[in-house]
């Protein structure tokens, strides 16, 4: 008997949504046809990426923190609201501002934004309102927060700097470099603690949805959920170089320090889960003391209505942005290689372009003292956004895969910096390369400032086709070391320092592929 009413909530609720269910399958198959882009993106990050690995995990969650709330929606049923698919017209326009800025992990929150619209379109403002925990945990589904990591970086270091100094240990930093005694230290991306932040929130997310009702309580402990890590990361970083001087080698502390990383992560959620406890509000939910919801009769059409809405005013941004495309039609041209004599030599006669590449390319194969590197140079359209071009400036750099990668500028021997090179370095897989872009003809940093401009050529038309350039030393990866990979570094460095007429060569091909 018990056994029965526990459930009748429950039963309830799956009644009172099968006015919804045409709407909501109408509007989340669209939805997901529009955006698949974003969901494939997504999916590939979650696969690739250790900080993201979790987000396989959400939409269970969500459905069983809905299953949690069974109590709480007796009573409630379904009221579309068509009126409110109407907030999907500034989603839309987010949506297309990032498209156009290049920025994935705008266009996926909009899109979830999207979705979210469209349940509480499906399910009316007071059923949605029920849910509303398990439905904002979908957020979770976004790779968010890489932009982070600079930022992660400094504190870390801060962290060591700092700490070194009350342990009393000589240390010289240069950067994110470490220099003790003992050794060097690189604090890089992987060691700035993302993968532990992001875990560490999307945890505290569920737990304080699980443990808490009072909206301050829940607050309170995500706040927690962010600042640990943070901290915790920081005291790790230097704990490995503590360990690296009492061991007398820094290469002996680093060896396991990604193992070192993950045990001092689950301590650190331990302790969340044990100081959040005395604070804890995990009583059986009840049903709302508010009166019962009449059934609406006009459920079923309403819902049809707000699914076709949402779906029609969410097109909207795809539409626009494919016939934005239809006019990003590369021109012929013939892209002569880059002359890159005397410090390098052609190796072979260069092929090119690519017709099936993103742009055109034309690749060389150079020895440089002796060492063998390709060029790879790729023209994008004058209408081309900065998107396609940051995909590409990774595949070229071979750092799809990486896990731990930095970016720096290249330096020139007289200590000037070279615009606009920079040099990428990655481990597993480990490699190097040199990539500069042109915008307009001009050398182009990675900022916003620059995303703006292609997405205003994106429209308008540039005077001058993006232009790519990637230098990479052919090696083999596996067994060079960190000294001989600087080495490749200063014998790209060097090339580049005894051409500096490169940039006017990048601005001719630019300029006719306008």
């Amino acid at each position: 008997m018990s056994e029965a009413v526990a459930e009748a909530p429950l039963a309830g609720a799956l009644t009172a949504l099968r006015d919804a269910r045409v709407g909501l399958a109408i509007g989340l198959a669209i939805l997901g046809i529009l955006f698949h882009t974003e969901i494939e993106a997504a999916v590939h990050t979650w696969i690739i990426s250790t900080a993201y690995n979790h987000c396989f995990l959400v939409i269970p969650i969500a459905v069983f923190l809905i299953w949690d709330r069974r109590a709480a929606l007796r009573g409630l049923t379904v009221v579309p609201t068509p009126r409110a698919t109407l907030l999907i017209g500034p989603l839309a326009v987010g949506w297309l501002a990032a498209e156009r800025l290049g920025i994935m992990e705008g266009r996926q929150l909009a899109a979830i934004s999207m979705v979210e619209v469209l349940f509480l379109a499906m399910l009316g403002p007071r059923l949605w309102l029920a849910v509303l925990g398990p439905l904002l945990y979908l957020y979770f589904l976004v790779p968010f927060g890489e932009f982070l990591t600079p930022k992660l970086q400094d504190i870390t270091t801060w962290f060591i700097r700092h700490g070194v100094d009350v342990l009393g240990i000589p240390t010289y930093i240069d950067g994110y470099v470490i220099d003790i005694p003992e050794g060097s230290f690189y604090v890089a991306e992987a060691c700035a603690g993302l993968r532990f932040l992001i875990a560490s929130i999307a945890f505290g997310a569920l737990y304080s949805l699980l443990m808490y009702r009072s909206p301050v309580r829940r607050t309170v402990f995500i706040i927690a959920s962010i600042i640990m890590p943070i901290i915790a990361n920081g005291f790790r970083a230097l704990g490995i170089v503590w360990l690296g001087h009492l061991l007398g080698s820094a290469e002996a502390a680093a060896a396991d320090h990604i193992l070192y990383g993950w045990i001092f992560f689950s301590l650190v959620i331990l302790l969340l889960i044990v100081a959040g406890l005395p604070f804890r509000e995990d009583e059986h939910l009840q049903a709302s003391a508010a009166p019962p919801m009449a059934q609406d009769p006009r459920a079923s059409r309403n819902g049809l209505l707000a699914g076709l809405a949402v779906a029609a005013l969410a097109s909207l941004g795809p539409v626009l942005v494919l016939g934005l495309d239809r006019a990003t039609a590369m021109p012929d041209i013939a892209l002569r290689p880059l002359d890159l004599a005397p410090t390098c030599v052609n190796q072979g006669a260069p092929t090119g372009p690519d017709a099936n590449a993103p742009g055109r390319t034309i690749l060389q194969h150079v020895s440089c003292d002796g060492i063998p590197m390709t060029v790879e140079v790729e023209v994008f359209s004058p209408r081309s956004t900065a998107g396609p071009i940051s995909a590409e400036r990774r595949h070229l750099t071979r750092l799809g895969g990486a896990e731990d990668w930095s970016e720096a500028p290249v330096n020139a021997t007289n200590g000037d910096q070279l615009r606009p090179w920079r040099v990428i370095r990655g481990s597993d897989p480990a490699r190097v390369s040199v990539a500069g872009l042109w915008i307009n003809g001009e050398p182009a940093a990675a900022s916003m400032a620059t995303r703006l401009a292609m997405a205003r050529d994106s429209v308008f038309g540039g005077a001058a086709a993006p232009v790519l350039v990637v230098i990479s030393p052919v090696a083999d990866w596996a067994h060079v070391d960190m000294r001989e990979k600087k080495a490749l570094e200063n014998r790209i460095a060097a090339a580049l320092e005894a051409r500096p007429e490169i940039g006017g060569q990048v601005r001719k091909i630019a300029e006719a592929a306008r």
